[in-house]
């Protein structure tokens, strides 16, 4: 029983139900109090451990009643037939299937194991994709011993007289309908197992999806990815938090557990530990938000939002004419509806990268400090305009780090209208960033950069 539960554990995952390995100890102890004989005392048990919200309830549910699910074994043989119970001619003539003695048995909870073990043998629960269905199935029937029902078919239709057409017939029966047993069974594992597959496929197309190309993003696509950036978030900020706790137990501090013990008669009751320094990040972004970028800019904006454990400071900056602060802007209408309100402000004018460095350094210079990381995002097309690299210079000098992130290739740099190469000298980063898998690679660049001193 344990490796079903590991199975059901995986399938709860495959259903973006987290199980940890410390909570799946704990849903095995809670069995082994419960037991399996009541189903709804066994559920609970198992729900009570391993659902932490009321739509993680919603979705264990829905795994637990179709993974314990069991479709109903063929009938044993209808009445109008010869005879209701197998003969010891058709017991003796199918000696070498038990297979095919459960079923002319109608032995439902044999047939059940058979098809239980033989899936296992089949590897029917590493199903990934519809496509795999007809061959699992047939797979599945083969390590049944289908093979040797069919033989024992074909050698009872050449029995002399017609002797044998009346097993035929009824094991010709029993065949089709453990192959209807078969499918239902595949696509049962297929709904338990696939899905999560399914979904993992579709975000890692989602993840390499280029951001400024043509056409934009779908808009089914663009709600899948914004889950999917927070979803990025969430794990490092998992990460990153827990990097900062173990950052707290340092070594013995020798001199503050020998002051402290001079309260004691120099025995060190009281044990002090070296305590590591662990800077959070302080991070302003600078967003274009014209045409081309604007819905890059959106997902660095609601990857940065979402990372508030381990940041200590976010400022957020819009541009395409002229720069605006945007903090108010996302508090009150969160990072889904803010891009519309900076474009109704400063949207639809032409880009100019030294007039908005410029309204940069008027309303925010003075704060950048050593702790400051400034992450850029856009392709430095000022159209032929100042580019203002004193600024990016002063910017430089002042901060911790300049990151610029360009959905343009590095090819594109410095052609045309394009002042990027320029830029590019002030910058300790200057990368292409036109997937947010690139974006959630260079966000954890910025989160490591902030070590344990």
């Amino acid at each position: 029983m344990q490796h079903t539960l590991e199975q059901f554990f995986r399938a709860l995952r495959a259903a973006d139900v987290r199980v940890s390995p410390a909570e799946a100890i704990d849903a095995s102890r809670a069995v082994a109090v419960t037991g399996y004989g009541d189903r709804t005392l066994f559920r609970d048990a198992l729900c009570s451990t391993l659902a932490k919200s009321a739509e993680e309830v919603g979705r264990f549910e829905a795994v637990f009643d179709t993974f314990f699910a069991r479709d109903a074994a063929p009938p044993p043989p209808p009445e109008g037939s010869e005879r209701d119970e197998p003969s010891e001619e058709d017991m003796a003539a199918t000696e070498s299937s038990p297979l095919a003695q459960a079923v002319l048995q109608g032995d439902s909870a044999q047939v059940q194991q058979s098809m239980e073990e033989a899936a296992a043998r089949a590897g029917v629960a590493d199903i990934r994709l519809t496509t795999q269905r007809s061959r699992l199935t047939r797979r599945l029937l083969e390590e049944m011993g289908l093979e040797e029902i069919e033989r024992i078919i074909a050698n009872a239709r050449r029995m002399p007289n017609g002797e044998g057409e009346g097993l035929a017939d009824r094991l010709d029966q029993a065949r089709r309908e453990l192959f209807a047993l078969a499918q239902q069974y595949v696509a049962r594992q297929h709904d338990l197992y696939a899905a999560g597959s399914a979904r993992e496929l579709r975000e890692e197309r989602l993840a390499r999806k280029q951001l400024n190309a043509d056409g934009g993003v779908d808009p089914v696509d663009y709600q899948l990815m914004q889950a999917l950036v927070k979803k990025m978030a969430k794990r490092l900020a998992t990460k990153y938090a827990r990097r900062r706790r173990a950052a707290q137990k340092g070594h013995l501090d020798v001199r503050k557990t020998l002051r402290r013990s001079m309260a004691y008669g120099g025995v060190p009751f009281r044990i002090e530990w070296k305590v590591k320094k662990v800077d959070k990040p302080s991070i302003v972004a600078i967003c274009d938000v014209s045409k081309s970028v604007a819905a890059a800019a959106q997902f660095l904006l609601t990857f940065l939002y979402s990372l508030n454990e381990v940041v200590d400071r976010m400022d957020a900056f819009a541009f395409s004419g002229r720069m605006i602060s945007v903090n108010d802007i996302l508090d009150e209408n969160g990072v889904e509806g803010s891009i519309l309100k900076v474009l109704q402000e400063i949207g639809f004018q032409q880009t100019d990268y030294g007039r908005s460095l410029q309204d940069f350094a008027d309303q925010h210079l003075d704060s950048l400090d050593r702790r400051t990381t400034v992450i850029f995002l856009g392709d430095g097309r000022s159209n032929f305009a100042d580019p203002r690299l004193d600024i990016m210079k002063q910017i430089h000098d002042r901060s911790r780090a300049v990151i610029w992130l360009n959905p343009e290739p590095e090819s594109y740099w410095g052609q045309g209208d394009s002042v990027m190469n320029r830029y590019a000298r002030f910058c300790h980063v200057a990368k292409q960033c036109g997937t947010i898998e690139q974006l959630e690679r260079i966000i954890e660049d910025v989160l490591r950069s902030y070590v344990p001193h």
